[in-house]
């Protein structure tokens, strides 16, 4: 069935309502923070659904993406005569977007899918109400936690899935192009910086942070019963993606912008 144009624009129009609702979600999140009010019971549990448990398909994801560019990179740098740089290239183009960006990808889809089911669910069902009734604030109990899980557990997966995907581009290199171990890893040693991974680790912040307000948000503004809920699972995770690779490229620009930097200069 075609969609209308009144309801491309009614929908349009909520979405964009929820993602004025998200923004200010973010800013109450801050100030209740920086008051202190932090569930840390919640945030043990929501910890341990970001970090462990969405460990094993983000360093497997990490590693055949690091398998892959080493095979499309060393077969073109061999031609030209610099295939011991492909160690290097692998550990910036890791460092800089790779991990952080295709890792907070896996988490949106796994984690922030998840709080936008969750948190839905309990909107459509009354429980949010049920919170209320009981003085007991659902950005404090439902939102934080989720935000300081989010942003505490992808800067360190982020960091791994980096270790993971010079490993997977390690073996590719040695067994089929012949490239030693040595080379590849002063190549990736000589190529990363301190700042390189500072990088990482604020991307993976950001990330963290924008995955878990757009799902709790979304959430919170379920309506429509079930079908409200997955809705607001389909939309929240889009929403996510968009946000992710929208901010990857300011985060970029802000942090990488100028000329570049020679081959073991450091910072």
């Amino acid at each position: 069935m075609t969609e209308t144009p009144q309801h491309s624009a009614s929908s349009l129009e909520l979405w964009s309502r929820r993602l004025l609702a998200a923004i200010f979600l973010g800013g109450q999140v801050l100030v209740h923070i920086l008051r202190g009010r932090i569930n840390r019971r919640n945030t043990v549990d929501q910890m341990a659904v970001a970090g462990p448990a969405s460990l094993l398909i983000a360093l497997v994801t990490a590693g055949f993406v690091g398998m892959v560019f080493t095979i499309q990179v060393s077969r073109e740098f061999i031609n030209l005569g610099a295939g011991s740089a492909v160690g290097g290239v692998l550990a910036i183009s890791l460092s800089r977007e790779l991990a952080p960006v295709l890792t907070a990808v896996v988490l949106a889809g796994r984690v922030g899918s998840a709080f936008a089911a969750e948190i839905g669910t309990m909107k459509v069902t009354e429980q949010i109400d049920a919170l209320y009734i009981l003085r007991t604030d659902p950005i404090d109990y439902l939102v934080i936690p989720r935000v300081i899980a989010c942003c505490s557990m992808l800067p360190i997966l982020s960091l791994l899935s980096l270790l993971t995907g010079l490993l997977g581009g390690l073996l590719i290199a040695d067994s089929l192009y012949g490239i030693s171990y040595t080379v590849f890893l002063n190549s990736a040693k000589n190529f990363l910086s301190v700042w390189d991974l500072v990088s990482l680790l604020i991307k993976g912040f950001v990330f963290g942070g924008l995955i878990a307000v757009i799902g709790a948000s979304w959430g919170l503004t379920t309506t429509g019963g079930a079908k409200g809920v997955g809705q607001s699972t389909t939309t929240a995770v889009v929403t996510s993606l968009l946000a992710i690779f929208i901010s990857n490229f300011f985060l970029s620009w802000l942090m990488f912008q100028g000329p570049g930097r020679g081959i073991g200069s450091g910072l």
